[in-house]
Order: C-alpha cells, then sequence, then structure tokens
C-alpha cells in the first residue's frame, strides 16, 4: 500500500493537473463543438428559438452549436443531463422556469443554484385567453364572473407548469379565491387549447405561438397581456396592468451551463449569444414568428433574474397544493 503522505502528493498533483488543463481549455475556449441540451422535443417555442439563436451564435464562436433534444420527466431528464456534464463549456441546457418549478413541485431537488447561468435570450409573454362567444371580453370580467359563479368557472392547465403557477399568481393580483375556481389538468398546452376549443373549460392560457392562428381565425379572444407593454400583432389588446391587474408574466428562456463552468467560458457563451440576438432578421423573426421579445440579460444579471424569479414562484407555491 502506498503511504499516506504519497498518497496526499499523488492527489494534490492530480488536482493541480486538472486546474490547469481546465484554465487553459478556458484561455482559448471553445476549440470542439458544443451541445445545447433542449428539455422538450422538436418543434415546439423552446426548441425553435434556441436553435434559431445558436445558429446565428456559432457566427462568433467559431465552432457548431449541436442541438440535442431530451424531453421526458417534466422536462428534467435534460436538466439532470446538463447538471451531471463535465464543466468545461462543451454542454449547455437551453431551458426556462420549468427548472425552479420542478423542484418547487417536487419532482427533483434541484434548481437554478445547480447550475451556472450564462444568458437570458429571450421572454414568452403570457395571454389569458377565451374562445369567442364566451361571456368574458376582459379582466374585469373575468374576475365577476367568477364572483357570480363561485365552483363552477373552470380553467385548463398542466399539474405543476408555468401555466399553473401562473393562474395563482392571476388570481392574487385579481384579488380572487382560488378555491372559488375549477382546476381541470392536462397533459400540454395543444390537449388545453382543443379543450378551449370543444367548450370544455372556460379559459387557457397560452401565447402567440400557440395561439395566433386562433385569435386570427377569431375563434379564441385574448383577454389580456401580461407585459409592461402591448404585443406586436395584438395591438389592440391592452396589457393587464391597462385593465387594473399588477402583473407582468411570462416564460424566460435562458442558457445554464454545468456548476463550476469557468466564467470566462461563460463570457464567451454570453458574448457571443448578445452578438446574434443583434441580428434584426433574427429579432424579428423572434417577435413575429414566435411572439416573444428579445430580452438579453448577461451572466450576473441573469443570477439576479433568476433569483427573483424563484421567489416569486416560491410565493405562489404556497397557493398550490401539490
Amino acid at each position: 500500500m502506498l503511504d499516506k503522505k504519497v498518497t496526499r502528493f499523488i492527489s494534490a498533483i492530480v488536482v493541480a493537473s486538472s486546474t490547469v488543463a481546465l484554465n487553459a481549455s478556458a484561455s482559448d475556449y471553445p476549440q470542439q463543438d458544443i451541445r445545447m441540451i433542449i428539455p422538450y422535443g422538436p418543434g415546439g417555442a423552446t426548441d425553435a428559438i434556441f436553435r434559431l439563436v445558436s445558429k446565428e451564435a456559432e457566427k462568433y464562436l467559431g465552432v457548431s452549436v449541436v442541438p440535442v433534444n431530451m424531453a421526458g420527466a417534466g422536462a428534467t431528464t435534460g436538466s439532470r443531463h446538463v447538471k451531471e456534464a463535465q464543466p468545461d463549456g462543451y454542454t449547455l441546457l437551453g431551458s426556462h422556469d420549468t427548472i425552479a418549478l420542478s423542484r418547487l413541485a417536487g419532482t427533483v431537488d434541484y434548481s437554478y443554484d445547480a447550475f451556472e447561468p450564462v444568458a437570458l435570450l429571450t421572454q414568452t409573454i403570457v395571454i389569458p385567453m377565451t374562445y369567442a362567444d364566451h361571456p368574458v371580453d376582459d379582466m374585469a370580467e373575468m374576475a365577476s364572473y367568477i364572483s357570480e359563479h363561485p365552483g363552477e368557472v373552470v380553467f385548463g392547465m398542466t399539474p405543476s407548469s408555468v401555466d399553473h403557477f401562473y393562474w395563482v399568481q392571476l388570481f392574487d393580483a385579481m384579488g380572487v379565491n382560488p378555491e372559488d375556481v375549477r382546476f381541470v389538468g392536462y397533459q400540454d398546452t395543444n390537449e388545453q387549447i382543443a379543450a378551449l376549443m370543444a367548450h370544455e373549460i372556460d379559459f387557457v392560457n397560452a401565447d402567440m405561438p400557440s395561439s395566433r392562428a386562433f385569435f386570427e381565425s377569431g375563434d379564441f379572444r385574448p383577454l389580456g397581456v401580461s407585459h409592461d407593454q402591448r404585443l406586436r400583432g395584438l395591438e389592440d389588446v391592452p396589457t393587464l396592468r391597462e385593465q387594473q391587474v399588477d402583473l407582468v408574466s411570462a416564460t424566460n428562456r435562458g442558457i445554464f451551463a454545468p456548476k463550476g463552468t469557468p466564467d470566462d467560458v461563460l463570457e464567451v457563451l454570453a458574448d457571443a449569444y448578445s452578438k446574434a440576438l443583434e441580428n434584426e432578421s433574427i429579432r424579428s423573426r423572434i417577435e413575429n414568428e414566435f411572439g416573444s421579445v428579445v430580452h438579453f440579460l448577461p451572466t450576473d444579471e441573469y443570477q439576479q433574474f433568476l433569483d427573483e424569479n424563484e421567489a416569486a414562484l416560491t410565493r405562489a407555491a404556497e397557493n398550490i397544493n401539490f
């Protein structure tokens, strides 16, 4: 057996060598293609936005960013994969608020603090809506309708998801008792939209990517925009704040790296994505095709944003029986 002093000496050399290698790789990063893990299947807004912006970011990184769809377990299969990856900048996660929501719902035991935030890229604004001939036309009428029909008004949602939390936050802002409404759970937004089309439920909250065609056809009526200004394509729909409901809400999509990824690697990545979002064609597609807004925040500012975001979601979770 090796002497304990020798063992400690060998261990120190290994640690020192690993640190040197990591620092060296960070100084001339990147030298190989980067994998972007997207914890959802292909075709959705999350998948499309990260693919679009990453393709442009390649021009500034000098290597390819390879999207890898890794759906499953409520988006936690992909996040766990990145959480356990080497912190070398070659495995990234493209995700959103679901990271914190999964922990609050008890699905996983980690949240934003299990990763290094790289940058916030976009926000997809939440839009509460109903079917065209529903008696409710705006947020004030929604509150009155719930008051007049306690226990009868049905809201669609996906349990423990962004839209579940949204309704709880909205009811709080409107002064509505959640016990006065009924929730019906669905697997995803598409199922909720189908139920709304069939008049099986009263209200759904969605976004422009999923609902634009229904607004244009007149099948669905948007009741407000959960943003600080009106959206392009819905210029006639007032914000919630214009309707005296103090709530701003969005799906906040950003990039994460494994914990321990060097700061200069994070800086290189954030800079590349910042430059990618300066492309007017990219910005136009994000706004017009995906009903989202560009809201870039670099690493430090994104960290502060995530802290505030998780605090707000934690407050909302107090009113949710998981």
